[in-house]
């Protein structure tokens, strides 16, 4: 079993930042990519970014964020971070954390993913 705990969220103006982690605990070795996702109220749950957490470190981004947001990864600390700059209103969401063993499909597909954290509220105000 993995375990995943976000932190980071809260409430910042548009144009600010705010960066989220992801820490990862239990049978991290298993963990082949780490995603992060959010769902807005009354949407469903889609993709932001994910990183290869073994085996190389390409990065994947939505196009709705390329450009301000970077995810990265610590291995010796077993976190995955989320940077997001230039937050827009259109941000605000519960954000995720995710861990896949493998991946069957693509790398945005919720199905993918076998573990997931318990969420972090971030909300951009106009």
């Amino acid at each position: 079993q993995v375990q995943l705990v976000e932190s980071g969220g809260g409430l910042v103006q548009a144009g600010g930042s705010l960066r989220l982690s992801c820490a990862a605990s239990g049978r991290t070795f298993s963990i082949y990519v780490v995603g992060w996702f959010r769902q807005a109220p009354g949407k469903e749950r889609e993709f932001v970014a994910g990183i290869k957490y073994s085996g190389g470190s390409s990065t994947y981004y939505a196009d709705s964020v390329k450009g301000r947001f970077t995810i990265s990864r610590d291995n010796a600390k077993n976190t995955v971070n989320l940077q997001m700059n230039s937050l827009k209103p259109e941000d605000t969401a519960v954000y995720y954390c995710a861990a896949a063993r493998s991946l069957n499909s693509g790398i945005s597909i919720t199905t993918n993913y076998n573990y997931w954290g318990q969420g972090t509220q971030v909300t951009v105000s106009s």
